[in-house]
């Protein structure tokens, strides 16, 4: 079992930057894809970003070249670095790990931008 616990959100006015970092109690296995997801109130959760086991990156028009994933399975950790945040940024982010066997999420952090 792996617990997921996300870190870094909250209040930021538009065009400003936020790191979020998630952090994982146990080795996370190589093999997983981490993955960033957020919801907005009313909305359907959301995938803003991933990073595979081999460091293959993606993200949806909506985010891309604004944020950015990274992973460092030595320290257990993956981030998402947001820039130019936009009010339709707003939304609780959610760490996600999935292997072909199973699959974790975070409580979830809120991320919130003022216009």
């Amino acid at each position: 079992q792996v617990q997921l616990v996300e870190s870094g959100g909250g209040l930021v006015q538009a065009g400003g930057s936020l790191r979020l970092s998630c952090s994982a109690s146990s080795n996370i296995d190589p093999y997983y894809t981490m993955s960033w997801y957020r919801q907005a109130p009313g909305q359907e959760r959301e995938l803003v970003a991933f990073v595979t086991a081999g460091g293959l990156t993606d993200y949806p028009s909506s985010v891309k070249g604004r944020f950015f994933i990274s992973r460092d399975d030595a320290q257990n950790t993956v981030s998402l670095q947001m820039n130019d945040l936009k009010s339709e940024d707003t939304g609780v982010y959610y760490c996600h790990a999935k292997s072909a066997f199973s699959t974790f999420w975070g409580q979830g952090t809120q991320v919130t931008v003022s216009s």
